[in-house]
């Protein structure tokens, strides 16, 4: 007779995965494998390409020391200090305006605004902002800060048309790493009796850090490479200009635009510098945002 405790105390209903079950999952992650592959494929194409075609420009001793200025289009030499601090201070005196304008846009919507008309409206502007054209953002802040207020076309007006094209990428961003930072740590820290905004400041914004610091640099990225504010704010300039209200200006996608026009693809000499400047380029958005990297890690909340 068998015992009552030998006896299994429920009867296993599991009976393992299925056949088609086990199929469909290893098709499925072919399909994703596949497709990263295919979106790898030109993203190391262009790299490669890059490097292989700008590595003789930047590799020169003059390349990072000297301007363009006293250079023809035909005759060797020269360097890309100008475009570089051109490129950096555009980039600079935008990330200024845009990042505080940004972050606490979406505060705003993640920890004040929802469901508030004013957050519906402010949602949907920065849903239009982020598919405006560059070009767009570029005859507006022309036609107000040149046509309109009389200023002279400048880098400062180059970052201000940047602004409006940075601005909705930070917000968003910054709104969906705000979004998963856990209710639980809010409450605690009412429950405490800390205020609102100081949970904000010292819970919610450090937590979510590393990821607004990435979508800041995302946004920086994407600006630092527009040709359109350049060439109709401030045009080209081969020397040096520090000053941002006033003259022409060198930056890293003018000297691109300025090679293509001085000939580059029939003459070995300008393609070289287009090449040049397209690779230094990706190698300062990547100094940047490896640079970001670690700061977002030395600010991060410390795990225990």
């Amino acid at each position: 007779m068998t015992s009552t405790l030998d006896r299994p105390v429920k009867v296993t209903t599991f009976q393992g995965v299925s056949v088609r079950r086990k199929v469909t999952n290893n098709l499925a992650t072919v399909l994703v494998t596949l497709s990263l592959v295919i979106a790898m494929v030109p993203l190391l194409w262009v790299l490669f390409s890059v490097i292989t075609k700008g590595i003789a420009a930047i590799s020169s001793p003059t390349w990072f020391t000297n301007s363009q200025a006293g250079m023809t289009a035909f005759q060797a030499g020269g360097g890309v200090y100008h475009a570089v601090i051109g490129t950096l201070l555009q980039g600079l005196v935008c990330a200024i305006i845009s990042i505080p304008i940004g972050i606490l846009v979406a505060v705003y919507l993640v920890e004040y605004g929802g469901g508030t008309r004013l957050g519906r409206l402010t949602t949907f502007m920065v849903d239009i902002l982020t598919g405006v054209p560059s070009i767009v953002a570029a005859l507006f802040i022309y036609a107000l800060w040149v046509a309109t207020l009389g200023f002279q076309r400048s880098g400062f007006a180059v970052s201000l048309a940047l602004v409006l094209l940075m601005i909705p990428v930070i917000v968003r961003a910054t709104e969906e790493m705000l979004r998963i930072v856990p209710m639980d740590l809010r409450e605690a820290s009412y429950a405490l009796g800390v205020p609102k905004w100081k949970t904000i400041m010292r819970i919610v914004i450090p937590t979510a850090l590393s990821g607004i610091v990435t979508g800041i640099m995302l946004a920086l990225a994407r600006v630092m490479g527009e040709t359109a504010p350049l060439l109709i704010l401030v045009g080209y300039a081969q020397a040096m200009n520090f000053d941002m209200f006033g003259g022409f200006m060198g930056s890293l996608p003018g000297m691109m635009y300025d090679q293509i026009s001085a000939g580059a693809g029939a003459n070995p000499v300008p393609t070289d510098r287009l090449w040049g400047a397209a690779l230094t380029l990706i190698l300062l958005i990547a100094i940047l945002n490896i640079g970001a990297r670690f700061v977002a890690k030395i600010f991060a909340p410390k795990k225990v």
